[in-house]
């Protein structure tokens, strides 16, 4: 081959791999994700999250999450609505609907967050969240009473058994207005959720009847059951995880799903849209929903997940407890908060303010 065909042939083959290699510079790289934000702000009840879980977090991924805690839900809406700076929360599920509303808590790409495919079908798509476009199922449980059997002089049954004189100043309660005016209407026959004037006039003035007879305890379980434990008091309004609690330290200590039916509850995780750091939030979302991280949480706090596929790794003691997971004929008498509307929120604050002035609190 003479020089001017290699020269023809070396020019061919020269713009076939320019435009091999023009074409390769043309496709877009593939987009980096967003950086890991340094720390990460979670806002919660007490006894709600473990350490140990945050340490893993942490480990894995680079970021300190801070846990910060609030002391009733009124509390944490509150938060939000005055632009209190945290990323991740866990929020009642009747609070979901207004505070989504009113534009406080982010719209979730669930990109980043592809487990929650392990969500049990029973608490997706929900009427506080529909589609569950801002939020996250976590915990649930039951309020019901706690009780002393061997102090108790007869069979408690009822919610109406702690207005009973005999138990005066041996009831303890936390000053939740929304569960206990809800209680209140449950003891006299009425739903939780009324909003009927009379039955709200007539719940207040049940609890003031049952004021005298009550000490206000704190959040933490450990704190909040000490004086049921040591006899001090015959009954408790309480919840799931003071139960498993309590009763581990003293077999005396029983659960009872009133007659009347117990209050049923559930928390979501949700992130503030306030908050700077949403991929973070996300991330940190999607560990929370591995498996084995969500059965950690249950078998520390013995509050029932949502997480489908965490019960595998839950400890059978819990997970077969019928006080963690109620049976279906007690889990169907049960009742749930409807969503808090302006209109609930403006009435029930009115009858707790009447009920427990500042001074109180």
């Amino acid at each position: 081959m003479n020089k001017k065909w290699v020269k023809l042939w070396a020019a061919i083959l020269g713009l076939l791999l320019g435009g091999l290699t023009g074409c390769d510079s043309s496709q877009s790289p593939e987009p980096k994700p967003p950086q890991l934000a340094k720390n990460l702000v979670f806002y919660s009840w007490a006894d709600y999250m473990p350490k140990t879980v945050l340490d893993a977090f942490a480990k894995e991924f680079g970021v300190k999450v801070v846990y910060e805690l609030y002391d009733s839900t009124e509390a944490a809406a509150e938060s939000f609505r005055t632009g209190r700076r945290f990323d991740v929360a866990t929020i009642d599920n009747n609070y979901l609907a207004s505070l989504t509303r009113e534009g406080l808590i982010a719209t979730l790409d669930y990109r980043n967050i592809p487990n929650f495919k392990n969500i049990s079908p029973n608490f997706r798509d929900l009427i506080f969240d529909p589609g569950n476009r801002h939020s996250v199922p976590y915990n649930w449980g039951t309020t019901s009473l706690l009780v002393r059997d061997d102090l108790a002089q007869k069979p408690i049954t009822r919610w109406a058994d702690a207005w009973e004189p005999r138990y005066a100043g041996k009831v303890l309660a936390r000053p939740l207005q929304h569960e206990l005016i809800g209680i209140a209407l449950k003891s006299l026959g009425y739903s939780i959720n009324s909003l009927d004037p009379e039955q709200l006039r007539a719940a207040e003035e049940r609890l003031r009847a049952l004021k005298p007879s009550v000490s206000f305890v704190e959040v933490e379980a450990d704190k909040a059951t000490a004086k049921l434990v040591s006899g001090e008091a015959m009954i408790m309004i309480g919840w799931t995880g003071d139960a498993v609690y309590a009763s581990g330290k003293n077999p005396a200590i029983h659960y009872i799903l009133p007659e009347e039916g117990a209050i049923l509850w559930g928390d979501s995780l949700v992130i503030s849209a306030a908050s700077p750091n949403r991929y973070t939030a996300e991330v940190f979302l999607n560990f929370l929903l591995r498996p084995e991280i969500s059965a950690q949480i249950v078998n520390e706090y013995y509050y029932a997940t949502a997480n489908e596929a965490a019960l595998a790794f839950v400890r059978p003691e819990i997970r077969d407890n019928p006080v963690v997971f109620p049976a279906k004929g007690d889990f169907d008498k049960g009742e749930w908060y409807a969503p808090v509307t302006g209109e609930i929120q403006s009435r029930y604050s009115e009858i707790w303010n009447r009920l427990m002035p500042e001074a109180e609190r």
